[in-house]
């Protein structure tokens, strides 16, 4: 048997409001790009734990980072569940005592620098086995063994 309400009795809810994020005071900031190393099992960690956020990575350390500076815990206790199962996940066994004690299994060789722009004329000839650059700033092979050495004339 099929009865027909009348649409009156349908629960409607009007006037329910909740405050939203757009209420709160907003603060306009430059972010830069940054490049810094880290403990890579510690980087897994955070990476996963901004994924359950639903934030950016840089989200998540801006969030650690300026609750630390007040004193406070960034996490509450969900989320500092999540992290143990994470750290466990990815096999971190570090904590705070390990801070400023970590050291790298082998040393980086220094930066690198980066080529900006094309190759200068010339460079590539640097490059090859058997070739020096004078004082002058010509090319000059080096003489191999049992030869003399050519130099290039100039044009």
């Amino acid at each position: 048997m099929l009865y027909r309400l009348p649409l009156l009795m349908l629960p409607w809810y009007i006037g329910t409001t909740m405050k939203t994020p757009r209420s709160q005071k907003k603060f306009v900031i430059e972010r830069v790009q940054t490049g810094v190393r880290m403990e890579k099992r510690l980087l897994k960690v955070l990476k996963a734990l901004a994924e359950f956020h639903d934030l950016t990575l840089g989200d998540l350390l801006e969030g650690i980072v300026l609750h630390a500076f007040d004193g406070k815990t960034a996490f509450q206790k969900p989320s500092r569940k999540r992290i143990k199962e994470l750290k466990r996940f990815y096999g971190l066994d570090l904590d705070s005592r390990a801070s400023h004690r970590l050291t790298e299994a082998r040393e980086p060789s220094g930066p690198r620098k980066a080529r900006r722009g094309p190759m200068r004329r010339g460079a590539a000839k640097l490059a090859s086995v058997g070739t020096t650059k004078a004082a002058s700033g010509r090319i000059v092979r080096s003489a191999a063994p049992g030869r003399r050495a050519k130099r290039k004339r100039r044009p």
